[in-house]
């Protein structure tokens, strides 16, 4: 065969194998979550292999995806979700590494770019094989009813009664529930500090909190590195007087986690905890309202 044809032949079949997906070495179907102590309107699902040397996972609905980089395939471990994945856009995303020997990291959220698949590497550098369990959650449509969305519309439709909806603020009050047509917004001095992997802990002394109508939430501490500690988020739940939301560092680190803002009967914020992480650092902060 001549040169040539030989060399138009080895182009073709590196032009071929460019466009061919890369096929997952392990594929299985997360099995259907039997637990109860999910939140109600909270999709959840917890992912959990044994990983010898590195290997990349993706999850889109409940089909878990593996393909192997180096070293064996990676076995499931018991692997399970509520509900699959949604095939569409995500509200309240969240991603947390409950037990890892080595290093996990998320590497892609699901998005219209990548077909709704969360995408995460995983390198085990101990010997053996590795136990690795990480967890994605996200907002289920159709969950716990979103009291911070309801229009000031939907108000006057209920018979345009200022006096019935005094009554109803009132209430809202009293039961420590966000305004349905109020923003709200908080400051004041407090103490309290945030702890991240590998640079230590930092004091946090004042706080300003802010929540719009459309459910999306500021929170702002001021340090003694004279450097502002701030989070941006969206409020995904509230439970009697303490409020929950999913919030992101505003770095380049993007450590994310649940905020738990609790409050007195009159809305003023007296505590304020979390635990973020990016899948290998964590950070933990505390605050009181002093």
């Amino acid at each position: 065969m001549r040169p040539r044809i030989v060399g138009r032949l080895c182009i073709s079949v590196l032009l071929v194998s460019a466009v061919v997906p890369i096929q997952a070495d392990t594929q299985f179907r997360a099995r259907k979550m039997t637990r109860n102590d999910v939140p109600l309107g909270k999709g959840q699902c917890d992912v959990r292999l044994q990983v010898d040397n590195e290997v990349e996972v993706s999850v889109r609905g409940d089909l878990v995806s593996i393909r192997t980089i180096s070293g064996r395939d990676a076995r499931d471990d018991g692997s399970e979700c509520n509900e699959p994945l949604p095939t569409r856009d995500i509200q309240g995303f969240n991603y947390e590494v409950k037990d890892s020997r080595g290093e996990i990291r998320l590497l892609a959220e699901p998005s219209r770019r990548n077909d709704f698949q969360a995408i995460v590497r995983i390198r085990d550098t101990p010997g053996g094989e590795g136990r690795y369990h990480f967890r994605l959650s996200w907002m289920m449509t159709g969950g716990r009813p979103d009291i911070t969305r309801r229009d000031p519309d939907d108000l006057r439709r209920d018979g345009d009664d200022p006096g019935r909806r005094r009554r109803d603020d009132d209430l809202d009050d009293r039961r420590g529930g966000l305004a349905w047509n109020n923003a709200t917004h908080f400051a004041g001095p407090g103490r309290g500090s945030s702890t991240l992997t590998g640079y230590g802990a930092q004091r946090l002394m004042d706080v300003s909190v802010d929540i719009d109508r459309g459910n999306r939430i500021q929170v702002s501490f001021r340090t003694d590195s004279g450097r502002p500690l701030s989070f941006s988020g969206q409020v995904i739940g509230v439970d009697g007087d303490t409020i929950k939301a999913d919030v992101a560092t505003d770095d380049r680190a993007r450590l994310r986690g649940s905020m738990y803002l609790s409050r007195t009967a009159r809305g003023e914020v007296y505590r304020i905890s979390l635990d973020a992480t990016d899948g290998q650092d964590r950070l933990n902060l505390d605050w009181n309202r002093r």
